[in-house]
């Protein structure tokens, strides 16, 4: 039995008590709630996301395994390294973080995916992550060609940790210009781990990797209480961080 979160006060019971693997939803953990900053802030600091349909209850989640990014073993192939290069030495292209945090959410619910028909990303949970954005917890990765969003992508930071929710490209690369910033802003500010949620083969391509829920609330404990970020400018200067650390893929 799931828990049900019926009045404010309601807090979530421990991750171990989700779903195991096996059952019908595995990593379900509690129902019911309001996606308010407390409740997020909450949820986020057990590790625990919602996700959700558009007439379903506000679900939360604690998959095991989980699948996450650590920043030092990102996987930069040939192809996306030469990207990288050609985007850094033209003035039509720009990275920015924050400037447009609503049209990327806005993106990525829009945007196709294998397998699913409709979006997770409903507009209770635009207006709710927008909400978090201007308290300055959730934030956007921009990718930006010749004055036009492109690509992007937007999560949650607490503490030294980052929580990746979802990405959007419109052109070919710019999704992952747009997590490889985002890894060079966090090997910059001490953040060593990224929350990818679940497996995709996308984001194992570039070195994200399963491990299991107790050890990703640990590397998580870690560093939640660690000073948040102040500073969240971005600096094309950071690209360095890919250059000597990132596993360089032989492929093309």
């Amino acid at each position: 039995m799931i828990t049900w979160l019926r009045e404010p006060g309601d807090r979530l019971p421990s991750t171990t008590l989700a779903l195991p693997p096996g059952s019908d939803a595995p990593g379900l953990l509690a129902a019911g709630g309001e996606l308010t900053p407390e409740r997020l802030t909450e949820a986020y600091s057990k590790g625990v996301f919602p996700w959700y349909s558009q007439g379903q209850p506000v679900l939360w989640w604690s998959p095991d395994p989980r699948m996450v990014l650590l920043t030092e073993n990102f996987k930069l192939s040939r192809s996306l390294r030469k990207t990288l290069q050609k985007f850094h030495q033209s003035h039509a292209c720009e990275l920015r973080i924050d400037s447009a945090f609503r049209q990327v959410i806005g993106a990525c619910a829009g945007a196709p995916r294998e397998g699913q028909n409709g979006t997770w990303i409903v507009p209770e949970m635009v207006e709710a992550y927008c909400d978090w954005h201007r308290l300055g917890r959730a934030h956007s990765f921009e990718t930006w060609i010749d004055g036009k969003l492109v690509g992007g992508l937007y999560g949650v930071s607490l503490g030294r940790m980052f929580f990746g929710e979802s990405m959007f490209s419109h052109r070919t690369d710019a999704s992952k210009i747009a997590l490889a910033a985002l890894v060079c802003f966090c090997r910059e500010n001490a953040i060593p781990m990224i929350d990818c949620q679940q497996h995709t083969g996308h984001l194992a391509s570039m070195g994200a990797q399963e491990i299991t829920r107790a050890e990703f609330e640990a590397r998580m404990a870690s560093v939640l209480g660690e000073p948040g970020i102040a500073d969240w400018s971005y600096d094309l200067r950071l690209w360095r961080h890919l250059q000597p650390a990132a596993t360089e893929d032989t492929g093309p």
